[in-house]
């Protein structure tokens, strides 16, 4: 068996997500029925994780074993792509790995990307790439928010009820606020996160941002380590899966 990994682009606002459903289109259910009938075999496609329903991707990996190699990787990109593009959906790179790689298991770092949209008018050629804030925000109290976020700490405020990881203690790498025009851009890097944790920490860095919460407001909902005292998550349309590194 050869065994590959695929980058992949997408556009998640008509996907029930990336992880195969028993109802509904998925991203991962998608690519997996594709590539099995362009190499005329049922593959298997594993994700480096979950994207919920409406979460975009800049560079989602995902891997697959096949009994063949692919000798023309070029001519595999645009016979694949030929399927997938009209559906969102697009095959950046595929490179062949080693048998032990596993494009989940194998992660060292993961990278997510928040857009918010902050001005009173509703957004047309962002529409559904992005959350639309009217209230302007305070960019310097929602830096200051961002840095307490940083480090290893236990996350269970912003956990979603239905997770299923082992432990919410996570180590939170990196979180930079850039804004440019209207346009605000919230960059989070960790191995792993907690299902909806980088939307409910969004949404709390909003309710910073409207003055709806203090500073000291923010650190007592993030040491208070319960789901209840935590602000609305964030809307999935300005999340993206930025990129994987191993």
């Amino acid at each position: 068996m050869f065994r590959y990994q695929i980058l992949i682009e997408y556009v998640g606002t008509s996907f029930r997500g990336w992880q195969i459903q028993k109802k509904g289109n998925t991203i991962q259910g998608l690519i997996q029925e594709k590539i099995s009938n362009l190499l005329k075999e049922k593959i298997s496609l594993f994700g480096s994780g979950r994207t919920d329903t409406g979460v975009h991707a800049f560079e989602q990996s995902a891997h697959f074993d096949c009994k063949n190699k692919i000798i023309k990787t070029n001519r595999f990109l645009k016979s694949i792509n030929h399927f997938l593009n009209k559906e969102g959906v697009t095959i950046l790179k595929i490179r062949k790995r080693n048998n032990d790689f596993h494009a989940r298991f194998s992660a060292k770092m993961r990278i997510y990307k928040y857009i918010i949209i902050n001005r009173i008018s509703g957004p047309v050629l962002d529409k559904d790439k992005g959350w639309h804030v009217m209230k302007k925000l305070d960019l310097l109290i929602m830096k200051k928010g961002a840095k307490k976020l940083i480090g290893t700490k236990d996350f269970s405020t912003f956990r979603a009820s239905s997770c299923r990881a082992k432990s919410p203690i996570k180590t939170m790498k990196f979180v930079k606020i850039k804004s440019s025009k209207n346009k605000i851009e919230i960059e989070f890097r960790s191995q792993s996160f907690l299902q909806q944790q980088v939307r409910s920490m969004v949404g709390c860095l909003k309710y910073l941002g409207e003055k709806k919460w203090s500073l000291k407001k923010f650190e007592g909902v993030l040491r208070s380590k319960k789901r209840s005292f935590c602000a609305p998550p964030a809307p999935p349309d300005g999340l993206y899966l930025t990129k994987i590194f191993y």
